[in-house]
């Protein structure tokens, strides 16, 4: 039996002297009201545009009304925010003069995206026009959407991760995920060419593990996991790109339909959605970064919902026979053991 208090790490309910509501599984919410306003200044006050006019940066937070809150319903994450916030710049010429104006956002919130913004730009009462308006307007306005969309990501991919399963032995919180990488372009990677069908085999296998055209002996095995969840929770929690970033602490693109693409783990994984049957059925093309160029395991995914659990039996066909163990932990640890340990679905292991 897990023993409070001692560093079990089955105990996670770490600030419930009653160890109730294990895993956060009813309901939890958290009021991330005073983080958001420290990081929505960090970030504003970062906002600095140079231009032939000249330069212009955001000198002061004057205004920032608000709050923000994330919500955990059996592992499922809803956010809210909603902020007005107005800022002070200060610009200067090429010739040195210098001018002050103001910026407000009247609808930060989860109801709009970044680009659907109300940022309007503005010159003090007793300041005389300049082109370094102008260079606000388009500009400076470009910079605090981006740093506004910035904030948004940080609160679902970074912050939000602690809100799901506290542990009471002091687990490493996650690294904060590569922005640049939490937003890549979901289009490029869908319209990349599929991958060229295997050769035909050839003698003499190589040992580098990145080539192609050699032949390799493969094998299968299955698998067996019992997760306490409904079958359509968990296969959104595979097919979900947000799930994903959470279970998986890390960036991720995931394409939930037929023909997507996915890439996860910081892109030591990847491959692409085959078949998709809600709430049933995952088969998907699936590699390690390191197998040889352009060969990918079939992964079917078989959901069983038993009531208040799933069983989901893993089929695995076309695994390099060297592999073998190395893919079976990396399932066991990565997929499976992360996604109940992240959402609160622990069960047995087969």
């Amino acid at each position: 039996m897990a023993k409070w208090g001692e560093g079990d790490p089955r105990w996670i309910v770490e600030e419930r002297a009653d160890a109730t509501n294990v895993n956060n599984w009813h309901w939890t919410e958290r009021d991330v009201s005073g983080w958001s306003e420290e990081t929505l200044r960090r970030l504003l006050l970062g906002v600095g545009v140079a231009g032939s006019e000249g330069v212009c940066q955001l000198t002061e937070v004057s205004r920032l009304e608000g709050e923000a809150s994330i919500n955990n319903r059996k592992g499922k994450l809803i956010f809210f925010y909603e902020w007005q916030l107005k800022a002070s710049w200060t610009g200067t010429t090429n010739s040195g003069i210098k001018y002050k104006g103001g910026l407000e956002v009247s609808n930060l919130s989860d109801e709009n995206d970044p680009d659907d913004l109300d940022i309007s730009v503005s010159l003090c009462k007793d300041q005389p026009n300049t082109a370094l308006l102008d260079l606000m307007k388009k500009d400076g306005v470009q910079k605090v959407r981006k740093v506004l969309g910035e904030y948004v990501t940080l609160l679902k991919s970074e912050f939000s991760q602690g809100m799901i399963l506290p542990t009471a032995d002091g687990v490493n919180q996650p690294q904060p995920a590569n922005q640049n990488q939490a937003k890549t372009n979901r289009t490029q990677i869908s319209s990349a060419p599929s991958p060229a069908p295997s050769p035909a085999p050839r003698p003499a296998p190589s040992s580098t593990p990145s080539c192609t055209g050699v032949r390799i002996p493969t094998c299968s095995f299955s698998l067996k996991e019992t997760f306490l969840t409904s079958a359509d929770e968990l296969y959104r929690t595979f097919t979900n790109q947000e799930f994903v970033q959470v279970f998986t602490h890390a960036a991720a693109v995931v394409e939930d339909r037929r023909g997507g693409k996915f890439q996860l783990l910081d892109g030591n994984v990847s491959g692409e959605f085959t078949q998709l049957v809600p709430d049933e059925k995952i088969v998907m093309r699936w590699r390690f970064k390191t197998w040889p160029s352009e060969h990918h395991a079939t992964i079917g995914l078989d959901l069983k919902d038993r009531g208040d659990e799933t069983e989901l039996r893993m089929e695995c066909r076309g695994v390099p026979s060297a592999e073998e163990e190395r893919t079976k932990e990396g399932w066991r640890r990565y997929y499976f053991e992360a996604i109940k340990q992240t959402f609160g679905y622990g069960a047995r292991l087969y």
